[in-house]
């Protein structure tokens, strides 16, 4: 796709979200549009401020961020433009002099906070917790905070950008810590030859078998899902809905053939983008993808121009 000369994102700056989309070359060059929340990057999308905006959605020891889901389920029509999959270290941050020892509250947002409740029961049992719109954020309110014994669970960028000294590196429970994150725009990519698909299913009938029947649409066509989660559908205490991603995009004709037996037939079906799967293997698997789909084309090609003429 075009570079887009703005995107908004997770800030300020100093997040992991920001961490993220500096991985991507395209993405770096833009105009950087920090905001205080997820519906503010939609929000910021959808009035035309940035041309595409990129949140967390999903972390290797939390799961899914919830809010993101539930934005993209019932606030939005944008849709998943590609993921970016990004190594997390978190680190504990204070204001220079400030020893382990003395720190009493901390400061991060919940989800970081869940992926270091482990350590921090061990090394700080009786430090509070308190929540902040983001890691970064909660980096700048400890650096102008006017109280001792405050920290911060951010990222080193964080910490450098607001003058505050790492007290303990690599707090999360968990070494191989890494959170997923989508790029949100207008429109669909094209196919890449290794390519997911999101939607979110909603019953039609809360019946036995509902959600068989909508999950045999996929494994009739060999369809491999990579995600299933239930949300609240926000109408009723125990209606919920699906969020599934899946193998391959809806250009290709089984994926398209599946959503198309889903809608008619199971359920209401929420489109949430076709779109490039991250992670070290995937650029060697498109160009496999590639080289396989440009073989058949042409073994094809040949056996039709051996179709006689009537």
């Amino acid at each position: 796709m075009p570079a887009p000369a703005t995107i908004a994102f997770l800030g300020p700056a100093g997040t992991f979200t920001e961490e993220a989309l500096l991985t991507q070359p395209d993405l770096a060059t833009a105009r950087r549009l920090a905001v205080p929340s997820v519906p503010d990057v939609v929000a910021a999308v959808e009035r035309g401020e940035a041309e595409l905006g990129i949140v967390p959605i999903e972390n290797s020891i939390e799961g899914s961020v919830a809010l993101t889901l539930d934005v993209l389920t019932f606030e939005t029509d944008l849709l998943i433009q590609r993921e970016v999959d990004l190594p997390v270290s978190l680190n504990l941050c204070a204001r220079p002099g400030v020893g382990l020892g003395e720190v009493r509250r901390v400061v991060t947002i919940p989800i970081a906070a869940a992926q270091c409740r482990t350590w921090l029961a061990r090394k700080l049992p009786g430090a509070t917790v308190v929540a902040s719109p983001s890691t970064s954020d909660a980096a700048r309110t400890v650096a102008r905070s006017r109280t001792g014994g405050v920290a911060a669970i951010c990222t080193r960028r964080a910490a450098e950008r607001y003058g505050l000294e790492v007290l303990a590196a690599d707090v999360e429970d968990h070494p191989e810590n890494r959170t997923r994150f989508v790029v949100l725009g207008r429109g669909i990519p094209a196919p890449t030859g290794h390519d997911k698909t999101s939607v979110v299913c909603f019953q039609r009938h809360d019946r036995p078998g509902s959600l068989l029947a909508i999950l045999q649409e996929f494994a009739a066509r060999s369809v491999n899902l990579t995600k299933l989660e239930s949300r609240p559908t926000k109408r009723s205490l125990g209606d919920y809905c699906f969020v599934i991603d899946c193998e391959g995009h809806i250009g290709d004709e089984l994926v398209a053939d599946c959503l198309r037996a889903l809608a008619a037939k199971q359920a209401r079906v929420k489109f949430l983008g076709s779109y490039p799967v991250a992670g070290e293997e995937a650029h060697h698997r498109r160009r496999a993808a590639t080289r396989a789909w440009r073989e058949a084309t042409r073994w094809v090609q040949e056996l039709r121009a051996q179709v006689r003429d009537r």
